[in-house]
């Protein structure tokens, strides 16, 4: 399959470039996307939540009344759970909710969200552009040009563009990555995907 490369000023450049069928036109696997953005979300959680307990809360160790003989239920001292200020049973702790999946399905979740993108017309193929210095608006234009503008949008570049993504820094809509940092979250979070030319080169050799 072939896609034609446009430029900033989003006219064709006469060019094309290859999108490998292998990784642009499996048949998607939903539920290995599923399991990748899964993992993406619990790898992201901070898992510091804390609840006192019994043991942890300040408070009279001091029996409230006697055992038998004043007519109600038994009760022990004031950092009794069931007590409005006491203690939490079983409270959350810290911890991780980080797991582990397997490299080929996550590479398979990967194909499957390129595949969609594809086929929802949602992906962009532009040649590799720079900025002299870090501007918002030259990012504006450019999206603009690409009739991309006021929607979620992710820039993907082979390597680092420090002057592109200081641009985009200031648009809560726009993001921008490179190859090793994309994943299958970031690509279905996005409304349309605006891969650099040599970022197709670069996912054509590693997601096959």
């Amino acid at each position: 399959m072939e896609i034609k490369v446009l430029n900033q000023q989003g006219q064709e450049t006469g060019r094309s470039i290859e999108l490998k069928d292998s990784i642009f036109a499996i048949e998607p696997n939903d539920h290995a996307i599923y399991l990748d953005v899964k993992q993406y979300r619990a790898n992201v959680r901070q898992g510091t939540h804390k609840a006192k307990e019994r043991n942890e809360i300040s408070g009279s160790t001091k029996k409230l009344r006697r055992q038998k003989g004043g007519g109600g239920a038994r009760i022990g001292d004031i950092n009794s759970p069931l007590l409005r200020g006491g203690a939490r049973v079983f409270g959350p702790r810290p911890r991780s909710y980080s797991h582990k999946l397997n490299k080929k399905i996550k590479q398979l979740a990967r194909r499957s969200a390129l595949t969609y993108k594809v086929q929802n017309n949602q992906l962009i193929v532009v040649e590799d552009f720079n900025f002299e210095a870090p501007k918002t608006k030259q990012m504006l234009e450019v999206q603009s040009n690409l009739k991309i503008n006021g929607k979620k949008n992710l820039f993907v570049f082979k390597n680092k563009n420090n002057n592109v993504y200081l641009s985009s820094r200031n648009l809560q809509s726009t993001s921008v990555v490179t190859v090793n940092e994309l994943n299958t979250y970031k690509i279905l979070e996005a409304q349309n995907l605006v891969l650099s030319e040599s970022s197709v080169e670069f996912i054509n050799t590693i997601l096959v």
